[in-house]
């Protein structure tokens, strides 16, 4: 890793598709990013769609985007490219570097006014968005968004997998060129197995027998919460006193309820009652498949958790399957059998749980976002001023 200094300053641009109205690994890590750059003497300009709710006081100044709401996922919204004031306070800031983290309309405007105005532009891949239509009917256009995917991510001159395990993915399926990992930090001192609290376990209902199974993220489909509920009933034919412990709100809270009656449900839940939460479970459960780096895993394992994960370019990256927890097939019956494993060897998830925080303590912010900053520069010394990649090549989105 390199140590940034704070000397030849930086102008980057930042644009997400969500940055401050909902929380999920993406916004903390695009949020610590802004604010290191920041504390390093650089100067940002974050542009996002917005909404008139949000989750958190989010680090730098944030510039609206254009934007309508998400087809079927309303809480989220779409950019719809970059225009008048947004594309005017663009060109005042003057970047020296865009950075994009959505390749929707809006990320597609700002790789476009790069191109035309000789900038550097670079990506950030944090979901595998063309997986999303198999989970809401529309299988059909899985293929059409990868091949949009590929266009895109192979205009900029960097792309910042969180995983090897996802770059290996993203090369494997043509999309971006250059591969640079951005991975991630956790706050150990925060996120640490003495936060475990029993006296908070049995106020929240839990017995102290009770093994509690723990979610946390969005409740959305993407996220397999069908596999976790289904899983979770199997593996209580064995063990029943499995309990679910969910913390996350989202569009599937209500249908996961049913599916988990007697589950704990917490909603979204942020610092130190996060840190207690992830440190009061017994196994840590990940079933989604779209997970690029799997933050919530890497808490997890800090907390001294084992963690039951699906076969996903991130959490292999993550999990050392048999040492700091496992990993599964993305199938009710191995999901079931290792988790029914985890649930009858309390010596067993003992030892992953302190195997998996002795790995998290490898992942330092600081270091992560030095290492970012200096593949910025990387890509700013080796611009080709846009060679190969004319402007009539790009769809017209701003």
């Amino acid at each position: 890793m390199t140590t940034e200094p704070t000397t030849d300053k930086l102008r980057v641009a930042l644009f997400s598709g969500n940055y401050n109205y909902v929380m999920d690994g993406p916004v903390r890590a695009l949020n610590k990013l802004v604010a290191h750059l920041e504390k390093r003497g650089h100067d940002v300009l974050v542009f996002a769609p917005t909404s008139k709710d949000s989750y958190l006081d989010h680090a730098g100044e944030l510039v609206s985007l254009p934007s309508c709401p998400a087809p079927r996922r309303p809480e989220y919204r779409i950019a719809i490219g970059l225009h008048g004031a947004s594309k005017k306070r663009l060109a005042d800031f003057a970047p020296t570097l865009i950075h994009i983290a959505a390749p929707d309309l809006g990320g597609l405007g700002a790789l476009n006014y790069a191109r035309r105005n000789n900038i550097p532009a670079v990506a950030s891949f944090h979901t595998r968005f063309d997986t999303y239509p198999r989970y809401y009917g529309a299988a059909w256009a899985e293929k059409y968004l990868t091949k949009y995917m590929r266009y895109f991510y192979g205009r900029c001159e960097h792309v910042y997998p969180p995983s090897q395990s996802m770059a290996d993915e993203l090369l494997r399926d043509g999309i971006g060129r250059e591969m640079r990992l951005w991975t991630r930090g956790v706050d150990s001192a925060l996120f640490n197995p003495e936060k475990r609290d029993v006296e908070w376990r049995r106020s929240m209902g839990l017995d102290d027998g009770d093994i509690a199974v723990l979610f946390v993220g969005r409740l959305v489909l993407e996220k397999g919460i069908d596999h976790f509920a289904r899983s979770l009933a199997a593996a209580r034919k064995a063990h029943p006193n499995l309990r679910a412990l969910i913390v996350g709100g989202g569009p599937e809270r209500d249908s996961f309820e049913e599916r988990c009656p007697d589950g704990v449900f917490l909603g979204h839940q942020g610092g130190e009652d996060l840190a207690r939460s992830y440190a009061s479970g017994d196994i840590f459960f990940n079933p989604s498949i779209t997970e690029t780096f799997g933050q919530v895993t890497l808490e997890a394992m800090a907390s001294g958790r084992p963690a039951l994960c699906a076969n996903a370019a991130g959490s292999l990256s993550l999990v050392d399957d048999g040492t700091t927890g496992f990993i599964a097939q993305d199938n009710v019956e191995d999901f079931t059998e290792k988790l029914t494993r985890l649930a009858g060897d309390a010596e067993l998830r003992a030892e992953m749980g302190a195997a998996g925080r002795e790995k998290a303590l490898t992942y330092s912010w600081d270091a992560v976002l030095d290492d970012l900053i200096h593949n910025y520069r990387d890509a700013m010394t080796t611009f080709e001023g846009g060679a190969g990649r004319p402007d009539n090549t790009l769809p017209k989105a701003a």
